[in-house]
């Protein structure tokens, strides 16, 4: 089965609009040179933060691509608009 990066963060209602772009284009950019990103979702919580999460193929992709985001340009410009970041991995072990 897949596996999943799961972010929550929190986003100013003001920044919204220009967060949701400049994740479009890092996931964009996420795909282009890591394959295996099978999607993303993004869900606002009844507390106002926001959970990210990315499911990918398998361990070795999600892996490969969190050595490889790393180094990416996109992600300080996107990070920067967000406060309160966590972030985990799991394994989906039941989807229907």
């Amino acid at each position: 089965m897949s596996v999943v990066r799961t972010h929550t963060y929190s986003v100013a209602e003001a920044d919204l609009e220009e967060f949701l772009a400049r994740r479009a284009g890092l996931i964009g950019t996420v795909r282009e040179i890591c394959p295996g990103l099978t999607h993303a979702v993004l869900i606002q919580l009844d507390d106002g933060t926001y959970r990210d999460t990315w499911h990918w193929e398998d361990t070795g992709r999600l892996e490969a691509a969190s050595r490889a985001v790393a180094g990416l340009p996109e992600v300080p410009p996107a990070m920067a608009l967000t406060k309160d970041l966590s972030t985990q991995d799991g394994h989906v072990v039941d989807e229907r």
